[in-house]
């Protein structure tokens, strides 16, 4: 199930980047309408499938100030925690870090890659 929702595996369990449905604007922690109706969906859908836990990483681009960008990327996760919460996934399921700009997905050198990296992954851990 996990698979078909476009999770992919990794050593820790299983990932969702979010990086291609849930994306941020730059200096954002809000998540737009089709983002947070993507994310309440799969919220959903874990749920149904009986997963109720999971760890939100928050992530930003490269530009701006470390200790600001770690924040923004800890409030990205929060607001995709507030809406999994609303799915129905219990609050205290939901782990959230900030981790700034340490763990990109493309190279920052463009807008469109600063985009990528302006994410919450969702990982479901075994």
């Amino acid at each position: 199930m996990l698979k078909a929702q476009g999770f992919q595996e990794i050593e820790e369990g299983w990932e969702l980047g979010l990086s291609s449905k849930v994306l941020f604007a730059n200096e954002s922690s809000q998540l737009n309408a089709q983002s947070r109706a993507s994310v309440l969906q799969l919220g959903k859908t874990l749920k149904a499938a009986k997963i109720d836990w999971a760890r939100l990483d928050g992530h930003t681009d490269s530009y701006g100030d470390a200790q600001y960008n770690q924040q923004l990327s800890l409030r990205r996760a929060q607001s995709v925690a507030d809406v999994l919460e609303e799915s129905g996934m219990p609050r205290a399921n939901l782990q959230v870090r900030g981790l700034g700009a340490d763990f990109p997905v493309e190279s920052n050198a463009s807008r469109a890659s600063r985009s990528q990296n302006r994410r919450v992954a969702i990982v479901i851990t075994d």
